[in-house]
């Protein structure tokens, strides 16, 4: 069941209604090419996967017998597939936030998992991190030999979970639909600042239509942080900053939405927020922009 009615509305459900896939005992090709794709929408992030980029040799070894599920989740967390999407173009603090949820789906727990992580990586290298998540006593409780990794603590089963799992799932879980190299903060960490802090994490839901879109700034802001005089002539000194959420972008089908930040004087804000409700966005917040 999924943890609340409201959590089921962040984009849960297509977890908390789905068992975990595994290969078991006498299982068919076709049951091998279920598991296939689900290790890679699982590892690979949910990442748009071409024809050209799949391992087909590890797929023919995993279809023949010769790997285990999680063998193939290892070779591929270790292909340079994986490294291209994740290891390349990220600093190691992010990489190490994606392998916690491609590999034992969660975020880390506190700074010390990270730190832990981080010391491996630079004095043993990548690949011997990538067998520290596979060969951990929590990946062979939780997934064995024959089971998919998937999202564990989007849905509570109350064994060896952590409150704070939750919330900070949230903040590398960005919709079902969602790529991991296709959210707005980019290559940034999402869990950085609040490990320090040991802080849990605020929510935000995923991207989406109606209820489950929530405002969330580009990694390039699209408005400046400060402003200088006035708009235009005849408009007073005081400036607004709105912040809108799921506006439909000009010339895109509905499902195209966007963040948009504008600054606008006192007088034109009932027309700007007349504006953005015909445009479907939703206002996440309006502050004196100084």
């Amino acid at each position: 069941m999924p943890i609340t009615t409201a959590a089921s509305r962040l984009g849960t459900t297509a977890f908390s209604e789905a068992r975990p896939i595994e290969l078991r005992a006498n299982w068919t090709p076709e049951d091998a090419k279920q598991v296939i794709r689900a290790v890679y929408r699982q590892v690979l992030g949910n990442d748009y996967l071409m024809e050209s980029e799949r391992l087909t040799g590890l797929e023919s070894l995993l279809t023949n017998g010769q790997l285990t599920v999680r063998d193939f989740v290892r070779a591929v967390a270790k292909s340079e597939l994986y490294k291209k999407k994740f290891l390349y173009p990220h600093f190691q603090t992010r990489v190490i936030e994606l392998n916690f949820k491609h590999l034992l789906g969660r975020a880390p727990y506190d700074e010390a998992e990270v730190i832990e992580h981080l010391d491996r990586y630079q004095n043993e290298g990548f690949e011997a991190d990538i067998d520290s998540y596979i060969d951990s006593e929590e990946y062979d409780v939780k997934f064995g030999d024959a089971i998919v990794p998937y999202y564990r603590d989007l849905v509570t089963t109350g064994v060896g979970q952590r409150t704070v799992g939750f919330t900070r799932m949230f903040r590398l879980y960005r919709g079902y639909a969602n790529s991991d190299r296709a959210q707005l903060a980019g290559s940034n960490s999402r869990l950085a600042t609040d490990l320090a802090k040991n802080s849990a994490s605020a929510i935000v839901a995923p991207s989406g239509g109606g209820e489950g879109f929530a405002y969330q700034p580009a990694k390039q802001g699209t408005a400046p942080t400060r402003t200088f005089g006035r708009s235009s002539q005849g408009s007073s000194d005081r400036l607004y900053r709105i912040e809108v959420a799921g506006i439909n972008l000009p010339r895109y089908p509905k499902v195209r939405r966007s963040n948009k930040e504008f600054i606008v004087p006192y007088e034109q804000l009932s027309n700007t927020l007349q504006q953005i409700n015909k445009l479907g966005g939703k206002v996440a917040s309006i502050t004196l922009a100084q």
